[in-house]
């Protein structure tokens, strides 16, 4: 049973050639062998047969001419009888012989003369010297009329349909000499003599001889007494037996190889889409999710080999597109555990400084055991409150991703006094660096069209990264100008140069230029992505510009009301 299993199993092709032996080869022989069997066994009959209605047809010949040149000479005798003259009887035989197509001679003979005929008694038969045919009839009792017949005349005669026939026919006397024949061969004649029965039937046709594809037949008659010979060649047998024999093989040749084309152009098609279907398989088990099955359609494909592509096209499809959203779904549990991983990280790292500073100056404020004057009380209140603050923006900044990233903001967009804005925005930071902020906006400025609260968050969160990325003792410049409906905000301040395919990463969540070992400054990495969330939100734009002079420029715009 192991070994049966450990077999190689054929392929497809090897299949289809294994059935094509099976179904057609196979079939094909065992029917040429049958169909050559019985179209010989046929054909051996058939020349069975005509040997013996050849046999019979000479023998009724040879009959017919015997008894034609008795029926004559009896004409012959009759006329003799009543001539009295022998001078009369040899002119008149003479004149006979003149006008005679059968008898070659023509003379009286006399019982006396022993040299003619041994006995006195009316006989046809075939000379000695075998170029002759006796026929003797009685005038009277003293007189006899002997005529002769040429050999030539007689297989004339006898022959005359069967010229054109390819048998060999021999007729012999009771000697087993050859009296005729057609087709002549020495070497056949001597093999037939040596086959022929020694009791031969009388006046019937018979088959003899060992040679089954090559039947022989006699008809032996008894006036004259003399046997017809039939003889089927080799060549006859060639002719008919085995050329048939060739045609019968040619034909399921023929038609063996039309149903093998037939048969190899349906499994060539067949295979060929099949072929389609295992490489659809093969890729999509590789994970190649994409890949089509495109059939060679015409009229050998099976309904069902469609079928199955289409169904298996469809699946595919299926499959890739749950593959995309799953990549998508994982691509984006990636972005939520590495948001996860940088949110414990910033809470960690961002939130620990100011917890600190709140728990260490609370302990101070509540000690007991000594006082605290009132500076140093207001001081440590003061730091108090803005590490609070701190923490509050953290929070809300951490709070607002959710909505920006499912656009979920809730706005309240309504006019609003940019210069008002930027002011508000200056204010709620200036106290945290001393630093110099020109500010340049054209009188009388169209107002814009956003959220009053989101445009200051907006402007604190740009002013802010000013602040902490800048050079120090540099100032910081607020440019506002009108471009078609649009204000734009313009706010630069001198830093390193960022390369250009930095720039746009830092619109991505806790990105920040400096990493955990080599960071200066103090945020969440979050101020750039919700400025960028905010922004679109309120149907503007953003932009990130850095120039090798040392110059960084943020660029907002934001739609002024019509």
């Amino acid at each position: 049973m192991r070994k049966f299993k450990n077999v190689r199993r054929l392929k497809i092709v090897e299949q289809i050639i294994l059935v094509l032996l099976l179904a057609v080869i196979v079939p094909t022989t065992i029917s040429a062998i049958i169909v050559n069997n019985i179209n010989q066994h046929a054909v051996r009959n058939e020349l069975q047969y005509s040997a013996l209605s050849i046999a019979e047809s000479i023998a009724s010949n040879i009959e017919t001419f015997t008894q034609s040149g008795e029926d004559e000479l009896n004409q012959i005798v009759l006329a003799l009888k009543h001539i009295k003259s022998d001078y009369a009887q040899n002119v008149y035989l003479k004149d006979l012989l003149i006008n005679s197509n059968l008898i070659s001679t023509l003379e009286i003979v006399n019982k006396e003369d022993k040299e003619k005929y041994k006995y006195w008694q009316e006989y046809t038969l075939f000379s000695k010297d075998k170029e002759k045919i006796e026929i003797l009839k009685k005038i009277n009792d003293a007189q006899a009329v002997l005529a002769t017949v040429d050999a030539k005349v007689f297989e004339d005669q006898v022959f005359n349909i069967y010229k054109k026939d390819n048998r060999q026919i021999y007729i012999i006397n009771k000697d087993k000499k050859i009296i005729a024949a057609h087709n002549y061969n020495q070497k056949d004649f001597d093999r037939v003599i040596y086959a022929l029965p020694k009791n031969l039937k009388l006046n019937e046709s018979v088959i003899f001889g060992k040679v089954k594809n090559q039947p022989l037949a006699y008809f032996k008659i008894q006036n004259p007494d003399a046997t017809i010979i039939v003889n089927t060649t080799h060549h006859i047998t060639k002719t008919t037996i085995n050329n048939a024999r060739y045609k019968i093989v040619l034909a399921l040749c023929v038609s063996a190889l039309f149903i093998i084309f037939i048969v190899g152009l349906y499994t060539s098609y067949l295979y060929i889409n099949i072929r389609q279907l295992f490489k659809g398989i093969i890729a999509l088990s590789k994970g190649n999710y994409k890949r089509k099955v495109r059939l060679l359609t015409n009229i050998f494909t099976p309904h069902e080999t469609i079928f199955l592509a289409t169904e298996f096209n469809k699946m595919a499809d299926e499959i890739n597109k749950t593959y995309r959203q799953l990549k998508h779904s994982n691509k984006e549990l990636k972005k939520l555990d590495e948001f996860r991983s940088n949110l414990i990280d910033t809470v960690s790292h961002e939130f620990r400084t100011p917890l600190t500073s709140i728990k260490g100056y609370t302990s101070r404020l509540l000690r007991q055991d000594i006082e605290l004057d009132e500076e140093t009380i207001q001081k440590s209140l003061k730091i108090i409150k803005n590490q609070t603050e701190r923490l509050s923006r953290m929070v809300e900044d951490l709070l607002v991703i959710p909505d920006i990233e499912g656009a979920k903001l809730n706005l309240n967009l309504e006019p609003i006094n940019l210069c008002d804005s930027v002011n508000d925005a200056i204010l709620s930071t200036k106290h945290k660096a001393e630093r110099e902020i020109q500010v340049s906006i054209p009188e009388n400025f169209p107002d814009i069209y956003a959220d009053n609260d989101r445009i200051e968050q907006v402007l604190i969160n740009i002013i802010e990264n000013a602040y902490k990325y800048s050079y120090p003792d540099t100032p910081i410049k607020i440019n506002v100008s009108q471009e078609k409906n649009y204000a734009v905000i313009k706010i630069l301040n001198s830093s390193d140069y960022i390369p250009y395919e930095k720039l746009n990463k830092l619109f991505g969540k806790f990105i920040r230029i400096d990493d955990k070992t080599t960071r200066t400054t103090r945020g969440t990495g979050l101020g750039l992505f919700i400025v960028k969330g905010l922004v679109k939100a309120m149907n503007g734009s953003i932009e990130l510009k850095s120039e090798t002079d040392n110059t960084f420029i943020v660029t907002i715009k934001i739609p002024l009301c019509s």
